[in-house]
This record gives C-alpha cells, structure tokens and sequence, in this order.
C-alpha cells in the first residue's frame, strides 16, 4: 500500500509514543479546561515544567552537553539530566551524537535531520526510523562523564518520574484528583508535547524560514519568533556560523534566555570557562555576507538593462562604490583576526554600519530590478 515507506526500518516504540502523546495533548487538555475550568495553578504548572525541561535541552543537552560551550558543576548536570529526560528527547548522550552529525554533515546524507529530504523529516520524520543500538563514536568525551552515563542508562525512568509522575503527584497535592489529571495531561503530556515540537522546529522551520547574516553557505536560518519558544535557539544562522559560543543570541536586543541562565550561573560560580566568539569574527562573518551578496547584485545588474533608467545607473554605482569599501574592510578585519588583534569599538561601529548600508542598497537594486523587469 505505501511502497516507498521502509517499514521494517521504523521505530515503532518511538513512533508510537510521538503520535499518542501529540493526540492526547491536542485532545485531552481542551476537553479537561472545558470540563474543569482554566486553572492558573494548572497553567503555572505546565509553565514551570516547560521552562524547566525546555531550558534544560538548551543549556545542558545542547550548549554544555553537545557543545561543550561552557563547563557545568554537579547541581547543573543533575538538574538538566533529570528535566532533559523529561523531554523525552532521547538521552543527552544520545541528543548530543545526533546534534554534532548534523553540525559535522549539514545539509548532506550523513545530517540526520537533513532539511533537503523534506520538511517533515527535518521535523520528526526522522526520530520514526532512528535505530537502536548505535556507533555514539562522535561523544567518546561524554562517556567519560558518570553523570550523563547514568542518564543515558536510566533516561526513560528518569523521564516518567520527573516528567509525567511528578507534575501528577504536585497536580493532586493541590486539588486531589481533579489536579492530578490536570498534572498529567497539561503539566506532563501536553507540556512534554509543547518541548518536543519547539525543538523539532529549530531543525525544520529554521532551515526553511529566516534571515542567513553570517552564512548563506548553509540552510540554517535566524528566526526571532522561534527564538521566544526555544529560549533563544531561533539564532540559527549564528549558532551555525559559530556553534561552540555559549550565546545564540549574539545581539544585545536578541531574545536568548538561556545565555542569561548561562551568565547568570557564572555570576554564582556554578557554571564557567565561557567560550565567546570574538566581535571581530562575528563583524567579518557579517562582512564578508554581506560582501559576497553585493558583488552578486552586481554581477546580476551588469549589461544593457543599466542604460534604461539613470535611476538605477546611480544606483548601480553606488553599489559598486559601497563593494570596493567592503572589500577594503575586510582585507582590513580578516588581517586583524589573523593577527588576533582587537579592533576599537569605533570601528568595529563604522564597519557595521556598512554592513547595513550595504545590505540598505541591495534591497533598493532589488526593488529597481523587479519595477522594471517587465
């Protein structure tokens, strides 16, 4: 009947468990507000656990554990062990094999939640045809790590406890059985949904949607709205360009609790050695984008079609004006970050303006190209 599907290659505990729990959120927790009223313990409850298990796959899964973008003591480990299994994403050594193949193979066959085999596979397709045991040979640091092998053995008890007893047991505590079914189904079911499908977006909608400032070479895109779901994971594009830096959000103004949290917990000596990338890189990579998309328009606006508006002639020229100052700025920042030298904030200041000018100018050629394409 379906040809094309491996069935015999699917996972079909794990299948099964995504589809039930998915159901049972989207349908028990309306049917339980309508039939027990709006609780703002109840919605307390699902938000604590969602912060909990939701920051608990950004901090440690992914920065520390994946990443090693910083280094975490015991009270760290243990908390984001023990609410990460309550994710029901995997063991974090399990999570953190899958995340560096997808660094390492992006875009390729190798990447396990490649974006170019379909939406739906970069989504969750993928988790349904995952296979057990595998080689981990990428995470031979992690395995040294008792507390993470710990987890990794005892994740899915660790996962029923934490995730779905727990919320149970707090639900009835506060309104006997009528809390406990609002525990489990929005504190435990719907919330472990909510995690699940913000993570699985990070891998599917932005490699799909987005703005690419750092690198075009890759399909990993910036996305603020997904950003305040993923506790500033949306920074896609960056946290590709620059994956072993503590911060996703590398803006002042961006949205990225969890580089907060990670501050934070260097403030009270829980955490340390923080890995940032310098502002000099961080310029350059923003330069030579934008760079390389100028000298693109360029390229793409030579011929006889300039000769048809002086408006455009200008504007071409300007154009041109504004890629041999890149090009002079980034011989300038590429010398610089050889040399490991640190630029003034000043100019670091001037050469982020052109940035912006220089993207200002691409889309007003754009603009002219499409009024006059016709």
């Amino acid at each position: 009947m379906f040809p094309n599907i491996p069935f015999d290659r699917v996972n079909w505990f794990t299948s099964g468990f995504l589809v039930i729990t998915f159901f049972a959120a989207v349908i028990g927790t309306p049917i339980y507000f309508v039939y027990f009223g709006i609780d703002p313990v109840i919605i307390g409850l699902f938000a604590t656990m969602f912060v909990a298990s939701g920051m608990s796959i950004t901090l440690g899964y992914h920065r520390l554990f994946a990443h090693k973008a910083f280094k975490a003591k015991k009270p760290v480990k243990i908390f984001t062990l023990l609410f990460g299994a309550a994710a029901f994403e995997d063991s974090a050594l399990d999570w953190a094999s899958d995340h560096r193949n997808h660094h390492k193979h992006v875009d390729g066959d190798e990447d396990p939640y490649d974006i170019s085999k379909g939406f739906f596979w970069a989504h969750m397709g993928w988790i349904f045809f995952k296979l057990y045991p595998r080689e981990l040979d990428n995470v031979n640091d992690l395995k040294k790590d008792t507390l993470v092998m710990w987890q990794h053995k005892h994740h899915r008890l660790l996962g029923m406890l934490v995730g779905i007893v727990l919320p149970t047991l707090i639900g009835a505590l506060y309104n006997g059985w009528v809390g406990a079914l609002g525990g489990f189904i929005v504190g435990g079911v719907a919330r472990l949904v909510a995690v699940q499908h913000s993570t699985f977006l990070i891998n599917s909608l932005c490699h799909t949607m987005g703005k690419r400032p750092y690198d075009s070479g890759t399909s990993a895109r910036d996305h603020w709205f997904m950003a305040i779901f993923t506790f500033g994971e949306g920074y896609h594009n960056y946290h590709h360009s620059f994956q072993h830096d503590y911060r996703n959000g590398v803006k002042p103004w961006q949205w990225d609790p969890t580089k907060w949290a990670i501050w934070t917990l260097e403030k009270l000596g829980l955490v340390s050695h923080l890995r940032r990338v310098s502002e000099e890189k961080i310029v350059l990579a923003e330069l030579r984008e934008i760079k390389n998309q100028t000298e693109a328009q360029i390229v793409d606006n030579q011929g006889w079609k300039l000769i048809t508006c002086s408006t455009r002639q200008e504007a071409y020229e300007k154009l041109v004006e504004i890629s041999h100052q890149l090009a002079e700025g980034y011989h300038e920042l590429e010398k610089a970050v050889g040399d490991r030298i640190n630029m003034s904030r000043e100019n670091l200041a001037y050469w982020r303006d052109q940035t912006a000018r220089a993207a200002e100018q691409i889309t007003a050629m754009r603009h002219l190209q499409a009024t006059f394409a016709v």
